[in-house]
């Protein structure tokens, strides 16, 4: 039996479905406001659309957001009381399901969590539909759990009790799935990973990329370096790109900041260069002028190589997640197997084929993804989640 049926006596009797989504009393919940990353992108959309809902967060590191999202109602749990908790959060997940249960949406007519950790979790009055749009099963107890076990493997005694509480994790994340009446997946490989981990259905509704500012410009020339622009964390696998364009010879240019830096530096040959975070101008520019962007990572979606084919340039990627439903051969090149040796053998191959690469047809797939068709994909399965219409009527996510 499919969930929505099982959920669906939950739904209040007589619920104001004749209401339109501007006059509905809303909650938002999201992990933590730490920066503007996808899922903040996501969150802001919804900001413009509900301006009077509040936002449930476990942290909030204050400024560090747009306008749009700081300008609402923020509400956070204790956690944000811990000294430096904005630079160390992640040292807290065993509490994070503790710090959730302080969030008190209030009488509300929807809530709708972003989530890929505890968000899903709020406590949601009954009979209030919770709309999860959810970027992947938390990741620590799911398909990222040897990752971040592995950052233990010196410590076997920790490596061990680490093991337990992720296992405890694990049951208590299924277990909060039942709170959601609707899931919403960002890719079908996400959506995969929800039927796997909480024998739920889901929707699927990519988040959206910004191709109205990253665009191709016709007098920018290419240069000869490639790009990586990630978070410097162990499961987005910067040091395969670090290791290949080392052992190659290969200018590369690191965009992005994260526990893993030092480690890639003390890795790094002399034709890579690290320049931290940048602000969106400095990155748009790199997109436009590198020789392609390259991604060796497995991701739940993958705004990067998107927002890179926007600006007309080739992405050479695993063929893994997310972004094997977004690039092929035809807007650069895909590999199967992980590890900085394929990644180099890609490198290799594809410049010895002279570089293919259809700019017009990246540039055309990249606006499929653009925020106005998220808004309305989204906004279009909330309201048939408030009228209680049939939900298989949501447009369908691009698929290639």
């Amino acid at each position: 039996m499919e969930a929505r049926a099982r959920l669906g006596p939950r739904l209040r009797s007589g619920w104001r479905s004749s209401r339109g989504l501007g006059q509905l009393r809303v909650a938002l919940v999201h992990d933590w406001l730490t920066g503007m990353r996808g899922g903040e992108k996501c969150l802001e959309v919804l900001c413009r659309a509900f301006p009077d809902a509040s936002i449930h967060t476990l942290i909030h590191d204050q400024g560090k957001l747009s306008p749009t999202i700081e300008g609402m109602t923020i509400h956070t749990s204790p956690l944000q009381r811990v000294p430096g908790i904005t630079r160390h959060y992640r040292h807290w997940l065993p509490l994070m399901p503790w710090a959730a249960r302080s969030w008190h949406v209030g009488d509300v007519d929807l809530v709708i969590s972003l989530s890929h950790c505890v968000a899903k979790a709020v406590a949601v009055p009954a009979g209030v539909p919770h709309v999860c749009y959810c970027f992947t099963p938390m990741r620590y107890a799911w398909e990222g759990r040897e990752a971040y076990l592995d950052g233990w493997s010196r410590r076997p005694v920790r490596r061990f009790l680490a093991g337990r509480l992720l296992d405890g994790l694990r049951s208590w994340d299924r277990a909060t799935a039942r709170g959601v009446t609707h899931f919403v997946a960002i890719s079908q490989t996400v959506r995969r990973r929800i039927a796997a981990s909480y024998d739920r259905t889901s929707v699927v509704i990519p988040p959206p990329v910004a191709t109205d500012y990253y665009r191709p410009d016709p007098t920018q020339r290419r240069d000869d370096f490639y790009l990586v622009v990630s978070a410097l964390v162990p499961y987005k696998r910067v040091d395969q790109a670090v290791s290949a364009c080392s052992e190659l010879g290969k200018r590369l240019v690191v965009i992005g900041e994260g526990t893993e830096r030092p480690s890639l530096q003390r890795l790094a040959g002399p034709t890579v260069s690290f320049l931290g975070w940048q602000p969106d101008d400095v990155i748009r520019d790199h997109y436009r002028r590198c020789r392609a962007l390259l991604f060796p990572g497995e991701e739940d979606f993958g705004i990067v190589p998107i927002e890179a084919l926007a600006c007309a340039s080739p992405v050479l990627a695993l063929r893994r997640g997310g972004v094997a439903e977004t690039v092929d051969n035809a807007v650069g090149r895909v590999y199967e197997e992980p590890g900085a040796g394929p990644l180099a053998a890609t490198i290799v191959a594809w410049e010895a084929d002279g570089m293919p690469f259809d700019s017009a047809l990246a540039r055309s797939r990249a606006e499929c993804y653009a925020e106005d068709r998220f808004r309305g994909r989204l906004l279009g399965h909330l309201t048939d989640v408030v009228a209680r219409r049939d939900l298989d009527r949501v447009p369908p996510a691009p698929h290639f």
